[in-house]
Formats: C-alpha cells, sequence, structure tokens
C-alpha cells in the first residue's frame, strides 16, 4: 500500500472523490434506516478474551493488599534491624597466620610447577 506521501495530485483528487462518495452513500443509507449509518465493516478483533467488561479488583481488595504486604516488608525490615541492634560484638573475620599463608603459597608453586611439566597449563 501506497503513502499518500506517494501519490500524485491525480490520484489525491480521485481518493477525495471515492471518500466523498462513501460519506454520501452512508447518508442515504442512514435516511433509509431512519438511525446512524451502520458500523465500518472493518473491525479490530481482540484476540483471548471476549469482548466486555473486565473483572477488576475493588479499591478495598487493593488497599487490603497492599496493607498486607506493608506489613509483610515491616517484619522483614524489623528482624533485620533487631539483629544490626543486637548488643553482641559482631564476628571478626578470621585471619590466616603467615605460616599457613606461606605453606599454601608453597602448595600452590608445587602444583603449577607439576602441572607445566605435565604440559597442563593451556587453557
Amino acid at each position: 500500500m501506497t503513502t499518500l506521501q506517494s501519490l500524485t495530485v491525480a490520484q489525491l483528487q480521485q481518493v477525495i472523490s471515492i471518500k466523498e462518495k462513501i460519506e454520501a452513500f452512508e447518508a442515504e443509507l442512514s435516511a433509509v434506516t431512519g438511525g446512524e449509518a451502520a458500523a465500518p465493516a472493518v473491525t479490530s478483533v481482540r484476540r483471548g478474551r471476549p469482548p466486555g467488561p473486565r473483572g477488576g479488583m475493588s479499591a478495598a481488595g487493593r488497599a487490603k493488599i497492599a496493607a498486607a504486604q506493608k506489613a509483610r516488608w515491616a517484619k522483614v525490615k524489623g528482624e533485620k534491624s533487631e539483629h544490626s541492634n543486637s548488643e553482641a560484638a559482631p564476628k571478626k573475620k578470621r585471619k590466616m597466620s603467615a605460616a599457613g599463608r606461606t605453606r599454601m603459597a608453597a602448595a600452590a608453586k608445587a602444583r603449577w610447577v607439576k602441572a607445566k611439566a605435565a604440559g597442563k597449563n593451556r587453557l
């Protein structure tokens, strides 16, 4: 389908003429039927749910859900704040002794020497 911008002046005049004829036929149809013209033949089709009013939730229902969620968050936040406000000192992080660190470093170096000798250092 072409856009109106790509049409020539003659084609645009023809489009206007056709639209005027359509409006005249709709007015004639309205006069014959004694009411408003019929709805356009092309309607949009919704898939899924049938047309009609949608089910919804009342304001009271939404308020109950919101209150329950706020209570859950207050409980979670309250539990966290109780733990952080406790009088017990926080546990200190364990530190490795210098001797333990040197033993681990030596073991790692030995593994690398063995892996290089076996040719397994390729990634």
